[in-house]
């Protein structure tokens, strides 16, 4: 058969560990017999974020910006164990964290749901879509340890030179201090992205802060929220049929718990961090979430939503079989094809992808699957297999679809 065209590169963004062993043999099997693939590569392993001194993630995100669409490999943030294991030259910041800054978007991330595999709550009987602010909040704090003895105090010295100034805390012992701000700029294109988004899927859209506690910074969130949509959206989300609400992030756990899903539920950057983890785990395992970065210019970046899956690269590298869930890595292939085919008007590319991830949906359905799922699914007759041999029977499916 012939291979699928593509007129414009994708970016891609290698990553760590077994999820960068998973990302090249879904190239290998998945892709690349079937796709002409034009992609411009991005090295970020962490050995080559550590020689680049992180260069290599600033390139990345700003040819994301130039080409229009991304895919992701999952990598490491360092702490410092990494730092040792790895000997970096300094415990190097999330590259999520830096590209996420550089595109100001949102992150839109939503379970893969396979028959067999039922949520943890049951009453769940939809996906529940986490939208994420990407910009600000602890990803781009500065803090510090406190000595004792010590005073702290924040300070904003204005453009002309004046100041405005808070006491935080006199430490009579030692302590830590943290940092964080946000933008409006930033909370307006997180509004705007979610409403956006809402009246495109035609989903009831939900907003949850703690502005009862923190009585400025939440409450700016809940304050922009609500301003662009009774300027902007209130009449389409009347016309569409769908609805927008404000809650306390207690309140919206409680409600979440409660529901039957099938809305999007939006999150400042820490809180969508935690929150999107917990549904995609509910809803049967982390590495069964799709996540898309979408910025108010435009630009898509995929990414699977989990980690580099540590514990499997290290058998890996000692021989042995893994059983590693490659389902998020390989719906961010598809979802940066689809929509690359989308923007560059070629249907059979966007075709393509579309069957790839219901060939990979029909494989579990069909009960072959790797073991996080296996003992997960409720499906009478299942066949756990390795990582490589799930992808070769997905293989097999996807040429009974072309």
């Amino acid at each position: 058969m012939n291979k699928i065209k593509m007129s414009t590169p994708l970016v891609e963004m290698d990553g760590d560990e077994m999820t960068r062993i998973i990302w090249k043999m879904i190239k290998d099997i998945l892709i690349l017999p079937y796709v002409d693939l034009k992609t411009e590569y991005y090295d970020l392993g962490l050995k080559n974020r550590d020689a680049t001194n992180d260069k290599v993630t600033y390139d990345s995100a700003m040819a994301t910006k130039k080409y229009g669409v991304a895919v992701k490999c999952a990598t490491i943030t360092p702490n410092a164990d990494r730092v040792k294991e790895y000997n970096l030259k300094e415990m190097w910041k999330s590259p999520n964290g830096t590209i996420r800054a550089i595109l100001d978007g949102t992150v839109f991330r939503a379970p893969i749901v396979v028959k067999g595999i039922d949520p943890l709550v049951s009453n769940w009987k939809k996906p529940i879509t986490i939208a994420r602010h990407a910009y600000g909040d602890v990803y781009r704090n500065v803090e510090m340890t406190v000595p004792a003895g010590a005073k702290a105090e924040l300070v904003v010295t204005k453009e002309d030179g004046s100041e405005d100034r808070a006491l935080v805390h006199d430490f009579k012992t030692p302590g830590i201090l943290q940092g964080q701000h946000n933008i409006d700029q930033s909370i307006e294109s997180f509004a705007k992205a979610c409403f956006q988004y809402a009246l495109s899927t035609k989903q009831d859209l939900w907003f949850s802060t703690k502005d009862t506690i923190s009585k400025k910074y939440d409450h700016r969130f809940k304050d922009i929220f609500n301003d662009l949509y009774e300027a902007e959206f209130k009449q389409k989300f009347e016309e569409a049929g769908i609805t927008y609400f404000y809650t306390l992030i207690d309140d919206a756990v409680a409600r979440v718990i409660r529901s039957e899903g099938g809305y999007i539920w939006a999150c400042k950057n820490y809180d969508g961090d935690v929150m999107s983890d917990m549904v995609a785990t509910a809803f049967g395992s982390l590495a069964m979430m799709t996540s898309v970065l979408v910025s108010p210019e435009g630009v898509y970046e995929y990414e699977a939503a989990h980690g580099t899956v540590q514990r499997h690269y290290y058998k890996h590298l000692k021989g042995e079989k893994t059983s590693t869930n490659s389902m998020a890595t390989l719906f961010a292939w598809t979802g940066a094809l689809k929509k690359r085919g989308e923007l560059d008007h070629l249907p059979e590319l966007v075709s393509f992808a579309e069957k790839l991830e219901t060939a990979s949906i029909q494989t579990i359905e069909n009960g072959i699957m790797t073991g996080d799922l296996a003992g997960l699914s409720t499906l009478p007759k299942k066949t756990t297999v390795d990582t490589e041999t799930f992808l070769q029977e997905v293989n097999k499916s996807l040429l009974k679809l072309l």
